[in-house]
């Protein structure tokens, strides 16, 4: 097996509503080696977006440790924490959490407007990654010209653009239709076969699941 990439060790998270604790994780542990395609199965409020956001460093535990990249994200404040996740993780929202106000290009370009990487630079990249999803004729093209399907293979270009560490993918098909779904499924198939990148996955669909390398089930915040 190869280095893990991600190692969640011994994590307990509650939330808070009024003055009741809701118990989220439960002592929770879980090892994903680099290069695997993992996805999380449960029902809805078993935890899963809960630990995808801890993976993510979105959110910290309350107890343990989780340490992606071979950092210890405990370990770090608020600002090197962002200037970590800019590093290491590629966000694939359900969602896809376009800006309506950029092109397809300008919102692939995003995450490199952080970077030291000239114009000329960025261009070549964004032009890559947009080829990479198969939508280098559509880079031109706003949100609202986009189907749903292309809207989230633009969101997979931003993604890659920094060619993170790993990619967290919150319910990736979730707004989809079943061609459209399997389309983003391939992409990201091909993303892990063929790049090597290690996927973490929330997903309630059992389809989707099955494109997995491994399946985790949660249920009341324990990996079953």
């Amino acid at each position: 097996m190869s280095n893990p990439v991600v190692e969640v060790h011994n994590v307990s998270k509650m939330y808070h509503r009024d003055r009741v604790e809701i118990p989220v994780l439960n002592d929770l542990s879980l090892s994903v080696p680099d290069g695997e395609f993992v996805a999380l199965m449960g029902p809805s409020g078993s935890g899963k977006t809960t630990l995808l956001n801890l993976i993510a460093g979105i959110d910290r535990p309350d107890k343990g440790t989780v340490t992606v990249a071979r950092t210890d994200l405990s370990g770090l404040n608020e600002s090197d924490m962002a200037k970590w996740r800019s590093r290491h993780v590629g966000f694939i929202f359900q969602f896809y959490n376009l800006l309506p106000v950029l092109t397809a290009f300008g919102n692939v370009e995003l995450p490199l407007l952080l970077t030291k990487l000239s114009k000329k630079e960025r261009e070549e990249r964004v032009k890559t990654a947009l080829d990479l999803v198969g939508l280098g004729d559509r880079m031109d093209h706003y949100p609202r010209q986009l189907s749903g399907g292309q809207e989230q293979r633009v969101a997979i270009a931003r993604a890659v653009i920094t060619d993170p560490t790993i990619l967290v993918a919150d319910e990736p098909t979730g707004d989809l239709d079943k061609q459209s779904a399997e389309q983003i499924l391939d992409l990201l198939d091909g993303l892990n076969q063929q790049l090597q990148k290690t996927i973490v996955m929330v997903t309630h669909d059992p389809r989707a699941a099955e494109r997995a390398h491994v399946q985790r089930h949660l249920d009341k915040g324990e990996l079953t």
